[in-house]
């Protein structure tokens, strides 16, 4: 009886601990005003006192979140950055994603560790191609999500044309929960659909719950006296519209991912930030289930396990460190306890396991479902590898998708050939891109999506490895991973050796030089089923 109690107590620890934490992802367009959102929501939960100014190239002070050097210069995210608050007895782990859709891997990634995410739409420019691109991975997933649309102190769209567009665009059901006055210059506040109140609006201050004016009833003087009678007469046309088309907030279709609330508001001068903040720790799920290969894995088990979603080396480039970002998704993880490591099949420990904001660390002696640690990593982790208390098991999910530009890596300095090995092995752990190297050869060829991923691995190869290196573009449009018969593969990969290459886990590639030339050899090759990610889940 008293080992029955002792599990009920754990159990109900674990719950406590589980029920306090909501992970999420800021996903957006670049220049939509993400950075600056984290940035605000960090200033919100007291993680840092000033906020950095990311203004084209010429930055003062750095936003918290990008801390590659790289990203200073240019203004923008290239990597995710992980970062810890609390808020109103929450514990809020946030993943600030690239915006670049050079980068849509890494935030695929990085949705494989959340619970929900956070759209960030620029009301001027409404819903870009890489806002849809990015949708599409969160599909994938399929995430509760909350939409914010930034920069309402700018002349922008209308609001209900912008839901419309949202709606048709991204293929999702959306639902205002907060409601502008106006925009641009004449953008007096937004009005709070849930809670009645409305918060008006002050260029470069920042709002606080002082400043909420509870309106119950749009009917009555109280809203002339706040807004003015042509900005009240607009307000009550607009809110007799809303509650005409739109049903009472429904969190549970949220949580389905089939509704995606939606506010206004002007991340730069700190303004709608509260509204969205506050309803997201009342409605943003806790740490939920997820699948393996073997099962369903709950966050209230009591045996940790976890997986790793991102790898990062020279996070500090003084110390040339390499950090493995896993996400907890059962049990409690300990400092200084042995768990095993189900790819390699042996137990490993961590000393001094970090929580993050951004590039600062602080040693965290447990941490539970929802959690981000950081690991210090000697080279034993890769992207989705699995930390169990024993049971072999592996998350899935977590594949390497084709590449859409092929290169071959060039070393541009013999003397720094193993600075330029170790580099870009290091790097493309990180899963910025996919090294493949030419069957029967030595001859490294780098995938990407996209162009600035070379410029970034170029650029950090020569200052974290001080190794030089150059591109030459190859004429491939996509990489197929090949299963089948074995003397068939065998026969496949003779004939087309100069088209063959292995990737890291040494599986053989097919890199087709068209669409053409791939159906070719589908047709003629029936017994090979050819497949565009890593996994062997999706086939062509």
């Amino acid at each position: 009886m008293a080992q029955f109690h002792y599990l009920c107590a754990l159990f109900m620890k674990y719950t406590q601990e589980i029920e306090t934490r909501k992970t999420f992802a800021i996903i957006s367009h670049p220049d939509a005003g993400k950075t600056t959102l984290t940035e605000k929501f960090l200033l919100f939960g007291g993680a840092i006192q000033t906020a950095g100014a990311v203004k084209s190239n010429k930055i003062k002070k750095h936003a918290t979140s990008d801390f590659m050097e790289i990203e200073k210069q240019r203004g923008i995210s290239v990597a995710t950055s992980v970062m810890s608050f609390e808020y109103k007895d929450k514990l809020i782990n946030l993943l600030d994603t690239p915006g670049h859709k050079d980068f849509a891997e890494d935030t695929y990634r990085t949705l494989t560790a959340v619970d929900s995410v956070v759209l960030v739409i620029d009301c001027v420019k409404g819903v870009e191609e890489q806002t849809e691109k990015l949708m599409e991975v969160c599909r994938m997933r399929n995430p509760p999500v909350i939409i914010f649309i930034n920069k309402m102190d700018r002349d922008g769209q209308n609001p209900f044309d912008l839901l419309e567009e949202v709606e048709k665009k991204l293929n999702i059901k959306t639902q205002p929960l907060t409601w502008p006055i106006n925009m641009g210059r004449e953008f007096k506040g937004v009005y709070n659909i849930l809670h009645k109140s409305l918060l008006k609006f002050q260029a470069n201050q920042k709002a606080t719950d002082d400043d909420n004016i509870l309106l119950p009833d749009l009917s009555t003087g109280e809203i002339v006296e706040a807004v003015g009678q042509k900005d009240a007469d607009s307000l009550r046309e607009d809110m007799e519209l809303i509650m005409g088309v739109y049903d009472q907030f429904d969190p549970a279709e949220y949580l389905q991912g089939n509704l995606a609330p939606v506010f206004f508001g002007s991340a730069v001068n700190n303004f709608g930030i509260k509204d969205l903040l506050d309803t997201f720790i009342e409605i943003a799920p806790s740490p939920r289930a997820r699948l393996t290969d073997k099962r369903e894995v709950l966050p209230s088990e009591d045996k940790f396990t976890g997986f790793v979603f991102k790898i990062h080396a020279n996070i500090d480039p003084r110390h040339r460190d390499r950090v493995a970002f896993l996400r907890i998704c059962s049990g409690k993880f300990s400092r200084n306890t042995f768990y095993h490591h189900v790819r390699l099949d042996k137990n490993v420990r961590f000393s001094n396991p970090y929580t993050f904001l951004a590039r600062e660390k602080n040693v965290v002696e447990d941490a539970f479902p929802g959690d981000v640690v950081g690991l210090f990593d000697t080279g034993n982790f890769k992207i989705g590898d699995t930390l169990t208390e024993g049971e072999m098991m592996t998350y899935i999910g977590i594949p390497s998708f084709s590449p859409e530009i092929f290169k071959e890596l060039v070393n541009n300095d013999p003397m720094k050939t193993k600075q330029l090995e170790k580099g870009i092995r290091q790097l493309t752990d990180e899963g910025v891109a996919q090294l493949f190297t030419q069957h029967g050869g030595n001859r490294k060829i780098i995938g990407c999506v996209g162009d600035l991923q070379f410029e970034v691995i170029q650029y950090r190869l020569l200052q974290e490895y001080s190794a030089a290196c150059s591109f030459r573009t190859l004429p491939y449009f996509k990489a197929c991973w090949i299963k089948g018969e074995p003397n068939k593969v065998d026969d496949f990969i003779r004939y087309k050796q100069a088209n063959i290459v292995q990737d890291k886990e040494g599986h053989y590639v097919y890199l087709a030089e068209s669409e053409w030339y791939l159906n070719t050899e589908r047709s003629n090759n029936p017994a090979i089923k050819f497949y565009v990610t890593s996994d062997f889940k999706h086939e062509l």
